[in-house]
Formats: C-alpha cells, sequence, structure tokens
C-alpha cells in the first residue's frame, strides 16, 4: 500500500514536507510489514502525535530551571541545583540519561549523544546499539541516519516491529498501542482522532 502526498496533507496537514515525507515513508514502511489499512494508520496516528505531525524528530532539552523540576525531580530537587544546568541541553542530556541504557557517567558525554531522536524517540546507547545492529550499521553510523527524515522514520518503524504493534494495529487497539509506545495512555484522545483520520483518509 503506497501513500500518496496528497493523503500525508489530509492525515498531516501542519507538516510542510509532505513530498519528502511521503517518500521516506513508502520507503521504508513496507520493510516493516507496516502495509495495510489499520497498520499504517496507526503508524501515522502515534508517530503523528509523538514528533508533532512528522516535524519534531530530535528531543528538544533546552529546559528552563522550573521545566527541569518538573520534568525531572529525580534529578534537580530544588531550584538551586535546576539553575545551574537550566537552558544548557548538553549538561542535562549527560545529567539525566548518566548511568543508565547503557550510557557511560555525566561526564562521558553519551546522555547527549545517545538523546532523543526518531519518530518515536530512540534513546540511551543500548537502543542505538541493538537499532544500528538491525539495519547493518555501526552506532555512530546509525547516528547520523537517525539525522535524516528516513533514519528518523525507519527507527519508529523498527520500535514498532520489535514491540509488536502490528498485531496490535490488526486488533484495531488504539489504547493497546499508545501504552506500548508511552508507557501509559498519555495524549490518548488526540492519537485517536489521528487514528480516525487516517483510516478516513486512507480507506477512499
Amino acid at each position: 500500500m503506497q501513500l500518496t502526498q496528497t493523503q500525508i496533507s489530509k492525515i498531516l496537514p501542519t507538516n510542510k514536507n509532505p513530498i519528502e515525507l511521503v517518500e521516506a515513508l513508502n520507503f521504508v514502511l513496507d520493510r516493516y510489514e507496516i502495509n495495510t489499512l489499520n497498520r499504517i494508520a496507526g503508524f501515522l496516528a502515534q508517530c503523528g502525535h509523538e514528533s508533532n505531525s512528522f516535524t519534531v524528530l530530535k528531543e528538544n532539552l533546552n529546559y528552563g530551571a522550573p521545566g527541569l523540576l518538573t520534568t525531572f525531580p529525580k534529578y534537580f530537587p530544588d531550584l538551586n541545583a535546576a539553575k545551574a544546568y537550566e537552558r544548557m541541553p548538553q549538561m542535562i542530556a549527560n545529567k539525566v540519561y548518566a548511568n543508565r541504557m547503557g550510557n557511560g557517567d555525566e561526564h562521558s558525554g553519551d546522555g547527549y549523544k545517545y538523546r532523543g531522536r526518531g519518530a518515536i524517540q530512540l534513546t540511551g546507547h543500548d537502543n542505538y546499539q541493538a537499532f544500528a545492529s538491525s539495519i547493518g550499521k555501526t552506532i555512530d553510523e546509525a547516528i547520523a541516519y537517525l539525522e535524516t527524515l528516513s533514519g528518523a522514520i525507519e527507527s519508529a518503524a523498527w520500535f514498532w516491529k520489535i514491540h509488536g504493534l502490528n498485531s496490535t494495529c490488526d486488533a484495531d487497539d488504539i489504547t493497546l498501542m499508545t501504552k506500548k509506545i508511552n508507557g501509559g495512555t498519555n495524549g490518548l484522545d488526540d492519537r485517536k482522532k489521528r487514528y480516525i483520520k487516517a483510516k478516513e483518509v486512507l480507506v477512499k
């Protein structure tokens, strides 16, 4: 099932590069068996929500102090601790992602190197390595690939496959899809609206 520019423009009206996006989607999706109405609609709905319609494909860690207190209270327990890091994305990433997901300590730089990238954000050394191995690239080659639109989509399709999301789409279960991606049901209403819209457009 090949997508068209017209379909993508209707499903993702805020995306300003539908030609490039449809080419990348058609290049990637079939290889991961995301090739039926439900599967494609589910992928576009979930990734559309996660990446603001495929426009935000890299983690933004440019937090002010209040944002750090709210988002990462474990690492920034008070305002003084947060102020020492505010508006310094590299330092923030290196702190909050240190010593987990295969990353080294805060001074290793791994937190920033392996920060979230992709339409469903891939984060941490071990996840990067697993993705790189699956596509026959080195980890540094995978980082460069993730900076492209095709790479951002393929990493999401890889996540989709390893978490069994195609079968969840086959069951038409948008709530379980969301839980597998989000760990909860954050943004479920928007995901449902996107899913229904995508199915409406794709079936015509």
